[in-house]
């Protein structure tokens, strides 16, 4: 396919819980609906070589979830993941089109199997990359901190950041870099879409990201780890979940999470790290193909 046939997306808007959010809407609206949902400092144009390879066989949208991209921020800096899922909800109930099928990516994949587990009958068929949150080991880690220890922790990062001006870069090219070293695996190329996308032009001429500075230090929040599989467990449709073989992310296979669902299959992807759908790209797309077909 040239470039010059190629689908490109449309932006649109809309609010919940009174913030302006932003989608990417790749047409071809006759079709089965699937939305795509970028990770944590992320954005939606990180899914473009995803919806271009499917937009032509389903109606493709890609939010910016709040606080990233072109979404507005939380007028308090806080991002709580029952807002995610609401703000997800929203989506859905906008398009008016489910069943949808739905791609979640590290946060995105943990809003999206919440989401699932909450509204069984609207999702046909939903995809986790590395979207299981913290491991077993890591939540029975942090459950050891005090609840004052948790909770002065987030104070004293609040502050930090309250404090913290946003990065600045000279130059496109020194954003790039900066790109490439949070992931290692992604080509020039890759990396120069991304941050072309993931920054804003400020006054002096220089470069900062778009997401939120509040992003970093999440507020303390109950049950968001731990009731996991309670949601997890009420997923009737069919469940993708993928893992990088070079990232940090826990094996739900050999950790058990994998038993909390009803219809769950893994697929291991070598030479990836967290970001695999871009670092393993063909072979991504290929599986993607193939489960969304069975």
């Amino acid at each position: 396919m040239n470039k010059a046939t190629q689908p490109t997306p449309t932006s649109h808007f809309f609010t919940s819980l009174r913030t302006r959010l932003h989608y990417l809407d790749w047409g071809n609206p006759s079709a089965p609906p699937l939305i795509l949902v970028h990770g944590g400092f992320d954005h939606a144009r990180s899914w473009d070589w995803t919806a271009r390879s499917l937009a032509r066989d389903y109606h493709v949208i890609c939010p910016d979830l709040r606080g990233h991209g072109d979404s507005g921020w939380s007028s308090d800096g806080s991002y709580m993941m029952a807002n995610y899922v609401y703000d997800l909800a929203q989506l859905v109930e906008l398009l008016d089109r489910r069943p949808v099928t739905i791609v979640g990516h590290s946060l995105g994949g943990s809003i999206s199997l919440r989401y699932t587990g909450l509204y069984p009958d609207s999702v046909a068929r939903v995809v986790a990359i590395e979207g299981l949150g913290l491991s077993p080991d890591r939540i029975a880690e942090q459950a050891k901190r005090s609840t004052e220890e948790t909770w002065k922790g987030w104070i004293d990062t609040r502050r930090t950041n309250a404090r913290r001006s946003p990065r600045h870069y000279a130059t496109i090219e020194a954003a790039v870099a900066r790109m490439r070293e949070r992931n290692d695996h992604l080509s020039v190329e890759q990396a120069l879409h991304l941050t072309l996308h993931g920054v804003n032009r400020n006054e002096d001429g220089s470069y900062s990201w778009k997401f939120d500075p509040y992003l970093h230090g999440a507020a303390p929040q109950a049950g968001t780890d731990e009731n996991l599989p309670d949601f997890w467990r009420r997923i009737t449709c069919p469940t993708l979940l993928c893992l990088g073989l070079d990232s940090w992310a826990s094996n739900p296979v050999k950790d058990g999470r994998i038993a909390h669902f009803q219809q769950a299959r893994l697929v291991e992807f070598p030479h990836a790290g967290h970001w695999l759908h871009h670092d393993q790209f063909e072979m991504f797309i290929k599986e993607l193909r193939v489960f969304l077909a069975e």
